[in-house]
């Protein structure tokens, strides 16, 4: 009885070990092919497409249109780094000042600036939402992946392909479309500081219908996209 629960046991991790390999081959496949060619859909974008199906929301559509840097208004660019992730040029994937801030406070609250742009793209591309350290932790893993091939421009077009922006919209060019009617090349910086604003909670924030708080925040987004430099800042670090 014990010999075969031995082997049970063996197999079971076999199996574990092999499931795991093919996963991390998974994912070192999407790091390399994804550095050229569009991605046509997220794991966040399936996460929400199943959520809606199993919960009987079948008139739910996780929609996204790829669109090239070149095809993006460069205040949309812009507007998610003077938002998000202000030394995005500058680190290799994680900001440290922004964990070392987490990790000393006393947990009471949430600081989002310590999730770079990278982070996020490796989260909403390859992984499920969630606290949990492992998936923080593969979340780091895939990070470093994506910082060693890819540039940091591929990095930033990825993600704002695949960001959700509202139920159902995901990547700049559907939010344009969906929210402004027009394609994401035209946006202006007040409707790209817009978009930005909702990122942190895209659910609950409307771009269609912005509180407030959202209107306070698109302004601040603004005054920050100025204070980089504009323009000029995408070109001096090459991201547009």
């Amino acid at each position: 009885m014990s010999k075969s629960k031995g082997k049970m046991g063996q197999r079971l991790k076999v199996l574990i070990a092999k499931v795991l390999l093919a996963w991390l081959g998974i994912w070192l496949a999407g790091i390399v092919i994804f550095a050229f060619l569009p991605v046509p859909f997220s794991a966040v974008m399936v996460e929400r497409q199943l959520g809606a199906w199993f919960s009987g929301r079948f008139d739910y559509v996780a929609h996204s249109d790829w669109v090239s840097m070149d095809e993006i208004s460069p205040w949309m660019a812009l507007a998610v780094i003077a938002s998000e992730d202000q030394i995005f040029p500058e680190h290799w994937g994680f900001d440290i000042d922004s964990i070392q801030k987490v990790l000393d406070s006393d947990g009471s609250k949430q600081i989002r600036g310590a999730s770079t742009l990278s982070q996020q793209t490796a989260k909403n591309l390859f992984l499920w939402d969630g606290r949990s350290w492992v998936r923080k932790g593969l979340e780091a893993g895939l990070t470093v992946g994506i910082e060693t091939v890819w540039t940091k421009r591929r990095i930033l077009t990825v993600y704002l392909n695949i960001a959700e922006f509202g139920n159902g919209v995901f990547g700049v060019e559907e939010a344009s479309q969906r929210y402004f009617h027009k394609p994401a090349s035209r946006l202006t910086i007040s409707e790209a500081a817009l978009l930005a604003a909702v990122l942190p909670n895209p659910i609950r924030f409307r771009a269609d219908a912005p509180s407030g708080y959202i209107r306070m925040r698109q302004q601040w987004i603004m005054r920050q996209m100025r204070q980089l430099g504009g323009e000029g800042f995408l070109v001096r670090y090459k991201l547009h």
